[in-house]
């Protein structure tokens, strides 16, 4: 046996005697909302924090590298897929927890969890202060792993800590302990987030549901929803919006093979049904030279690009 097969059964071995579900070239399309990509080399559920642990210790070690794969709300996969161990944290990882404070309380759940989870916490516990995390899709980890939020507020917000696994053990990280910025929180190497706590307060609960279905009836009117997407693709500059950009350099509703600027948001890229990972990597590199050309700014994109680009 030789080549890409030996590799993948060498590196299934960090995986053996552990707490794992293990699978060789699993397929990361559907996993992503985008729905492109190649294959995860090796692709590890693990079922206990220790497994984690373990198996960060063991990618160490052996010098692979290691991804964690969220929701897949906001990474585009490679054609040519993702080398090395590509981790997902199942969402019943953990139980969710709450603590009753004087003024609100504290929500602790598995980052593995979906987004909504926190919103449905605060409904069933009558606390206020994360709406804009209302329709946001992707889990909890990815929220926290990019700031997630929207121009009414974002994650770091509503953050308390973090509970890192590393491969010296596990432990809880405040948020004064990390460093986070627009769309980015920055963990130490060889980190993963395991649960996320927030801490939200009392106030008028029919005013945030309120708040919450307007801002999804907005974004149903003016973004892509219906069509697989990454979500926004690129941070907006100080002062400006990138869609306003993107559109006035005449590329909204512009399509490269499969893939298309949305014709409804030019800050959004859609897959029209058989896009591959190198046709919105293409629309992205378009969209910067153009603007760059056209205005002197430099977009940043907000999705993860991860894997082998062909």
């Amino acid at each position: 046996m030789t080549g890409p097969a030996l590799a993948s059964r060498s590196l299934s071995r960090l995986a053996d005697g552990l707490a794992v579900e293990a699978s060789a070239q699993e397929p990361l399309a559907p996993k992503t909302s985008l729905r492109v990509g190649g294959a995860a080399e090796l692709f590890v559920r693990p079922r206990t924090p220790d497994a984690v642990v373990a198996l960060l210790r063991r990618a160490r070690e052996a010098g692979q590298p290691l991804h964690v794969l969220g929701g897949g709300a906001n990474t585009l996969a490679g054609d040519g897929g993702i080398p090395g161990l590509t981790l997902k944290l199942p969402a019943d990882l953990f139980a969710e927890e709450h603590q009753a404070l004087e003024d609100g309380g504290l929500v602790t759940l598995g980052a593995g969890a979906a987004i909504v989870r926190l919103v449905n916490q605060m409904r069933v516990r009558g606390l206020v202060g994360a709406e804009f995390l209302a329709g946001i899709p992707g889990t909890l980890g990815g929220a926290l792993a990019m700031n997630a939020g929207t121009k009414q507020g974002e994650c770091v917000q509503v953050l308390d800590a973090v509970e890192l696994a590393t491969p010296d053990g596990v432990g809880w990280v405040a948020r004064s302990e990390l460093a986070i910025s627009y769309r980015h929180t920055a963990l130490p190497p060889h980190a993963v987030a395991l649960r996320v706590r927030f801490r939200l307060r009392q106030g008028d609960v029919e005013a945030s549901r309120a708040a919450m279905d307007a801002d999804l009836a907005y974004r149903k009117r003016t973004q892509p929803l219906n069509q697989p997407n990454c979500g926004s693709v690129f941070q907006n500059p100080p002062g400006d919006f990138a869609g306003r950009l993107i559109e006035s350099v005449g590329l909204k509703g512009h399509t490269l093979g499969g893939a298309r600027i949305s014709e409804l948001h030019a800050n959004w890229i859609v897959n029209l049904g058989d896009a591959a990972a190198r046709d919105v990597a293409g629309l992205i590199a378009l969209a910067q030279a153009r603007v760059h050309e056209a205005s002197g700014i430099r977009l940043v994109p907000e999705v993860q690009r991860v894997g082998v680009f062909t």
